[in-house]
């Protein structure tokens, strides 16, 4: 998803949290790093299906987006103190954060075990 207000929604409705990837998708070395090592694999796609609603927060170079995605993903940005990319925030349906990643090394298995760590555990 693209939308926050959207993946909230869903997540509230589905007991999940958001996963939100702050990411340079066209210019940031390590955010395609951490997108084909981790995001595109089917373990992680296995992972994210149980347990998050993910949301692309985008800040492309050369990509257009609209007016509107720039504007939102910016107020975005602002409100999560973001600094540097890629920056994945892990947040209730209300938005609260609940954990912060980053790139790490190891793959799908590492990256996936430190983000459970900020994951209440489901009933």
């Amino acid at each position: 998803m693209t939308e926050v207000a959207a993946a909230q929604a869903l997540a509230g409705k589905t007991g999940k949290v958001v996963l939100m990837d702050f990411t340079g998708s066209d210019w940031c070395g390590w955010c395609v790093k951490l997108k084909n090592e981790v995001f595109d694999t089917p373990e992680f796609t296995a992972w994210a299906k149980d347990k998050v609603v993910l949301l692309e927060v985008d800040f492309p170079r050369k990509k257009e987006q609209s007016a509107e995605a720039k504007k939102a993903n910016r107020e975005l940005a602002e409100i999560y103190k973001i600094e540097g990319y890629p920056t994945i925030i892990i947040a209730d349906a209300a938005g609260k954060e609940l954990g912060r990643l980053g790139y790490q090394q190891g793959g799908p298995a590492a990256w996936t075990a430190a983000a459970d760590k900020f994951i209440p555990a489901t009933k």
